[in-house]
């Protein structure tokens, strides 16, 4: 089931014989709010990282490398969607970018036994005063099952 304000926007993967281009994001682009900073996160297989959840940042997310599962949680009480999970996968052969806005929980597993690597255009600059953190069985969800 999708989240109120996730969007899940199929992306361009041009094949080239000497290394393919993924693209990311365009300004034009109505998931494009504004552009604080990009980075770069990997994931070990297996690996969890989360539950995180952001108060002001809009989240941009792709994976080219590896492949890597994300669950979104909305807690948010006025919500349509409130006590809802989000799951998919992203990889090169799912070529797609996943919005999460502000106020909804992610965390994410790598999939690949390789190398996992996601890129974050994140519509503001980090700060640590805006996300908050909780450990992996504070929400429910079953990461062994899934």
């Amino acid at each position: 089931m999708m989240i109120d304000g996730i969007v899940l926007t199929p992306l361009k993967r041009i094949k080239h014989d000497k290394g393919d281009i993924f693209h990311a994001l365009k300004c034009s682009e109505p998931s494009f709010i504004s552009f604080g900073e990009a980075y770069f996160s990997s994931v070990n297989y297996a690996c969890v990282k989360g539950w995180k959840i952001h108060t002001k940042m809009l989240l941009n997310l792709v994976v080219p490398v590896g492949a890597i599962k994300f669950v979104a949680y909305d807690d948010r009480p006025t919500s349509p969607t409130f006590k809802n999970f989000f799951e998919v996968v992203l990889s090169s052969d799912n070529y797609s970018r996943l919005t999460i806005p502000a106020g909804v929980w992610l965390a994410f597993r790598g999939e690949s036994q390789g190398a996992n690597l996601l890129l974050n255009i994140a519509s503001i600059e980090h700060d640590p005063a805006e996300s908050i953190n909780c450990d992996l069985n504070e929400i429910d969800y079953n990461w062994i099952l899934a």
